[in-house]
């Protein structure tokens, strides 16, 4: 089984009249619907609000085939996210975050014996106490053998202290198996000027020690992986009509988990022995998953079906 680890919101999501919608999300909980959606095995590990939004979550949660054993419930309220549009249709945001129920997630102590494959990312690993309860996981799970995957998916505006952020995202990387990350972030997490160039972001990718593999995302220019014997394979992307980009990103990261685990490859071995032909594959499909959530208002992911 894969768990992903995180925290549940709900995006407020500016509407054509000019109302703000409310959406299900945040970063792992898109990857956890993601990964169902497309038929793997996988809980979600958050502590979620027994408010009305709380159920929301839950709820669809069930409807996308992810379980929800390792769900914690409690009374503080749901993480709320303001989202804004660009004419391009990506994304910014403003979080209200204060006292709010994923905050406060508590350690679960080790997983079930059958969990091959733990993905972490995003708020939770900023927010705390529950940032050091997930750090806590992610090392354990890690030492255990199991695959453990990032996305950080930087929102710069709740990092107070952006030179301890990036000291503590180092101290991950040894014990992460698979890295994804965006390019914009990895300038942010390597401390680039915002107009680096991409050989430059690679160059900054290469001297993060740990991750058997990293894949990037590049936008509308798709997607591209760092491989263990350093060479770096381009996807190109696949053509839609972009309605907004809100969870394309962990799009990506559930897309990626559901092949690993479709292909037997959900372990740090498995990663770092795949293939060009079957990285290409692994990407195109990826990317193919989060063209079509771009084509949906909010984060909202394929059925598998829905790929052919």
């Amino acid at each position: 089984m894969i768990v992903v680890a995180g925290e549940a919101l709900v995006d407020l999501v500016p509407t054509p009249g000019g109302d703000l919608a409310p959406r299900l999300g945040g970063g792992p909980y898109n990857v956890a619907v993601a990964a169902g959606r497309l038929e793997a095995p996988v809980g979600f590990l958050s502590r979620v609000s027994a408010d009305l939004f709380g159920d929301r979550l839950v709820e669809r949660l069930h409807a996308s085939g992810v379980r929800t054993d390792l769900v914690q419930r409690g009374p503080e309220p749901t993480t709320l996210a303001v989202v804004g549009l660009a004419d391009d249709g990506s994304a910014r945001y403003s979080f209200y975050v204060e006292g709010t129920a994923d905050r406060l997630v508590a350690d679960p102590g080790p997983l079930p014996d059958d969990v091959r494959a733990v993905s972490f990312g995003t708020l939770s690993l900023v927010l705390e106490p529950g940032a050091s309860v997930y750090e806590r996981v992610l090392r354990r799970e890690a030492d255990r053998g199991a695959l453990t995957v990032l996305d950080p998916n930087i929102r710069a505006g709740l990092i107070d202290d952006p030179d301890a952020y990036r000291a503590r995202y180092a101290s991950w990387l040894p014990h992460v198996g698979l890295l994804k990350v965006s390019v914009e972030d990895a300038r942010w997490l390597a401390d680039l000027p915002a107009d680096a160039s991409e050989d430059e972001v690679l160059e900054g990718v290469r001297g993060w020690h740990g991750p058997a593999a990293v894949v990037l995302t590049r936008g509308s220019d798709g997607l591209a992986v760092l491989t263990p014997s350093g060479d770096v394979i381009h996807v190109p992307p696949t053509p839609v009509d972009v309605v907004d980009t809100i969870g394309a990103g962990d799009t990506v990261q559930g897309a990626l988990l559901a092949w690993l685990h479709h292909h037997d490859a959900l372990s740090t071995e498995a990663v770092r022995g795949l293939d060009d032909g079957r990285w290409r594959a692994a990407l195109a499909h990826a990317g193919a998953a989060a063209a079509i959530t771009c084509s949906r208002a909010g984060a909202e992911p394929p059925f598998r079906a829905e790929l052919g």
